[in-house]
């Protein structure tokens, strides 16, 4: 295990933007963990664990240590008539495992095809798409304590999920290190097709008989069209939750916006498309120098070369405070920004 000093971050993060780290430590294998945990500079710098960087905005130099984690490996651990237990690396590809899942036609995750990161922030970020949250089918997370370094193993009764967000994104945010995540899938399928376009696109590819790998392509092919592809313009996907809001302020805003898009909420509260917020502001497809609003997906902040990190977060700040003052509401950053 190598140690790099002054790397170049901007092949690590999706939006393509150009940062340095001090320091930084690719994780191959268990056995590389160990041996940076015994390093004689690892406690005393700041450290940050990295993934596909996918949902990640740095607005300056990581003035520390950035982990990247490599580690690899799917395979199936256990299963009885009903399910199958899915034992799977924290740096595999997430659409890579989708596949693979879809090609043994074990059920669950189809979805989800097509989420940009790697395994390791699917329980992380409780990723979700398409009426689906990966919650539902984590089973365990192992990982290690970053300070200790010993080895840990949370239930998935035990992550704290909510919407985009776990125990590993706020109370032990970068102080566990996933090794690998456990997913209990199904065996016989129980499609998911009533939200969003999926039933549509499953006509328009005149499917007869759903199959996960339909369900999968109809996904697909709806988020090519809406999402850009970070390898030819940088972004990182949603940049903004959907809004959560009580009953009343529901009932204010539909009286004063009838078209207004609201779903159903746990406890009686209701979700806003925050992308309708956006571009009912007037923001999307509006560019600004290098960055801006993608012209398909208003919650899609996007880089179109050489824009800095810290000219994207002026610009979703600039959109929070539009929103505040058109709707009164708060809309809350998924992307994390560094």
């Amino acid at each position: 295990m190598q140690i790099e000093r002054n790397i170049s971050l901007k092949q690590y993060n999706t939006f393509g933007v150009q940062v340095r780290a001090d320091y930084f430590a690719a994780i191959n294998k268990i056995a590389d963990f160990q041996e940076l945990l015994l390093h004689k500079s690892y406690e005393q710098r700041n450290k940050m664990i990295l993934g596909g960087g996918s949902n990640v905005l740095f607005t300056k130099d990581f003035d520390g240590l950035v982990i990247k984690n490599n580690l690899k490996g799917i395979d199936v651990i256990e299963e009885n008539e009903n399910h199958v237990w899915i034992k799977c690396g924290a740096g595999e590809v997430w659409h890579d495992l989708v596949l693979a899942c879809i090609d043994k036609n074990y059920a669950g995750l189809e979805n989800l095809s097509l989420i940009p990161g790697m395994v390791g922030a699917s329980p992380m970020q409780n990723i979700g798409a398409y009426g689906v949250e990966v919650k539902d089918f984590v089973a365990r997370v192992a990982c290690f304590d970053m300070a200790s370094g010993e080895a840990e193993i949370y239930q998935g009764s035990e992550c704290e999920f909510g919407y985009r967000t776990s125990i590993f994104k706020t109370k032990y945010k970068n102080r566990k290190f996933i090794e690998y995540v456990v997913f209990k899938l199904n065996k016989k399928a129980t499609f998911n097709t009533s939200y969003g376009a999926i039933e549509q696109e499953l006509e328009r590819l005149n499917i007869q008989e759903l199959s996960l790998k339909a369900i999968s392509q109809a996904v697909i092919n709806i988020r090519s069209r809406k999402l850009p592809d970070p390898k030819l313009i940088g972004n990182a996907g949603s940049f903004f939750k959907n809004p959560v809001i009580d009953e009343d302020k529901a009932n204010k805003l539909l009286n004063k916006f009838p078209n207004i898009p609201l779903y159903p909420a746990p406890q009686g509260l209701k979700k806003v498309a925050a992308g309708w917020l956006i571009e009912k502001a007037g923001w999307k497809g509006k560019r600004v120098n290098d960055h801006g609003v993608h012209q398909a997906q208003a919650l899609v902040l996007v880089n179109y070369g050489g824009a800095t990190g810290s000219s994207i977060l002026q610009l979703a700040e600039d959109i929070q405070q539009s929103i505040r003052e058109l709707f009164d509401i708060e809309l809350e950053k998924e992307v994390n920004v560094i």
